[in-house]
C-alpha cells in the first residue's frame, strides 16, 4: 500500500486578525473568541444533543450581586450542577468553562454581547458530556459525582478584578470564582470527601492559577486535585519573531487588573504577564496537578504561526494511513 505525504498550506484570512497598535500587535479578540469558543458550541448548545446526553439547567448565583461578582455586562454569573448520588454523593467535580480572553476595551465590549460576557446570552441548558457525563460507560470515574460547569463570562480566566466605567465593563472574574465556590460550599460541597477542579483551554489555565486556592477551601482531610485540559499556553516566539500570545496576555492582565490575583511567589520575581503563563506557575503549585495537553494543540499552532498582519499561515505535515 502506498503512503502519500504532502505539505498542506492553510491560509485563514479573517480567522484571527492582528492589528498594529502603537507599534505592537493587538489581537482582535472578536475572531479569537470565535476561533476557540465556537469549537465547543455544538457540545454545549441545547439545539444539538449528542447521544441523548443529560441536559442540565443554568443556575444563576443570586448572592453574587452583593459581592460585585458579575459578568462583563453586570449580569449575574451562573453554573450548571448535576447532583451526585450513591458512592459519588460526597465527591465533587468543578469544570471551569473556557472561551478565550478579551484584551482591549473594544474586544470586551463586543464580548459582553455574547454568552462569554453576559448570562443573558447563556444557554439555559447544557449537554453534560465527556468528564461531565452521567453515563458510567463513558465516564466511569465521575459519572455519579456532583458535577458542576462554571460558566465563563469575564474574559480573563476568572482572574481579573477591576472595571472600566466609561465602557460599562465589569472585570470581576476573581469575584465570580469566589462567589461560585462559596455558593457551592453552602450547597454541600463543604462536606466533600474528594474534589477535583478541572477546566479546558482558558478554563484549563484558570484551573492551574486557582488550584491551591481551591485546595484551601476544604479541610485537610478532603482529597483535592486539579486537572488542566489544553490550558498550558506557552510564552514562545512565533515564526515572525514576535511574541503574539505575550502581547495578548499583557493586554488581558493590564486591562482587567489580573496582577493583584496572581500567585505572590511568582509576582515577587517576575512581571505580571509572565505570571499569567502556566510555565512560570506550575512549579510552585502544591496541590496535585494533572496536565493534559496535545503536542499539536491546534489553537497554539495557529497562535505561534502568526506570519502577517491580516492572515494566519500555518503548515501541516499529513501522512495518511
Amino acid at each position: 500500500m502506498k503512503v502519500f505525504s504532502f505539505w498542506a498550506v492553510a491560509v485563514a484570512v479573517c480567522l484571527c486578525r492582528i492589528w498594529v497598535v502603537d507599534g505592537f500587535f493587538e489581537m482582535n479578540e472578536e475572531e479569537i473568541f470565535y476561533a476557540e469558543a465556537n469549537a465547543s458550541y455544538y457540545t454545549e448548545s441545547k439545539s444539538y444533543n449528542p447521544n441523548n446526553a443529560l441536559l442540565v439547567g443554568l443556575t444563576l448565583i443570586k448572592s453574587a450581586a452583593t459581592k460585585g461578582a458579575v459578568c462583563l455586562d453586570g449580569t449575574l454569573p451562573g453554573y450548571h450542577w448535576h447532583r451526585g448520588y450513591g458512592s459519588g454523593a460526597n465527591s465533587w467535580l468543578i469544570q471551569l468553562e473556557g472561551g478565550g480572553w478579551c484584551n482591549s476595551v473594544r474586544a470586551c465590549v463586543y464580548r459582553k454581547t455574547t454568552r462569554r460576557g453576559s448570562s443573558n446570552y447563556m444557554e439555559k441548558q447544557l449537554a453534560f458530556t465527556g468528564i461531565l457525563s452521567n453515563k458510567a460507560v463513558e465516564n466511569p470515574d465521575f459519572f455519579n459525582w456532583n458535577r458542576v460547569k462554571l460558566r465563563y463570562c469575564d474574559g480573563a480566566s476568572f482572574m481579573g478584578d477591576s472595571e472600566h466605567k466609561a465602557a460599562q465593563l465589569q472585570f470581576r472574574g476573581q469575584r465570580i470564582w469566589s462567589a461560585a465556590i462559596e455558593d457551592l460550599m453552602s450547597k454541600g460541597m463543604r462536606y466533600a470527601n474528594q474534589a477535583l477542579l478541572s477546566g479546558c483551554s482558558a478554563g484549563g489555565l484558570a484551573s492551574i492559577l486557582h488550584c491551591d486556592e481551591f485546595r484551601n477551601f476544604f479541610p485537610r482531610k478532603t482529597r483535592v486535585k486539579c486537572l488542566s485540559d489544553a490550558g498550558l499556553f506557552l510564552d514562545a516566539v512565533d515564526i515572525s519573531g514576535g511574541r503574539t500570545l505575550r502581547n495578548l496576555y499583557g493586554g488581558v492582565v493590564g486591562l482587567q487588573g489580573v496582577q493583584n490575583n496572581l500567585p505572590r511567589i511568582c509576582i515577587n520575581h517576575l512581571d505580571p504577564t509572565s505570571c499569567f503563563f502556566p510555565q512560570n506557575v506550575i512549579g510552585n503549585v502544591k496541590t496535585p496537578l494533572f496536565i493534559l495537553n496535545a503536542a499539536y494543540d491546534s489553537w497554539q499552532v495557529i497562535i505561534l504561526s502568526c506570519k502577517c498582519k491580516n492572515a494566519w499561515i500555518f503548515y501541516c505535515w499529513w501522512t495518511p494511513p
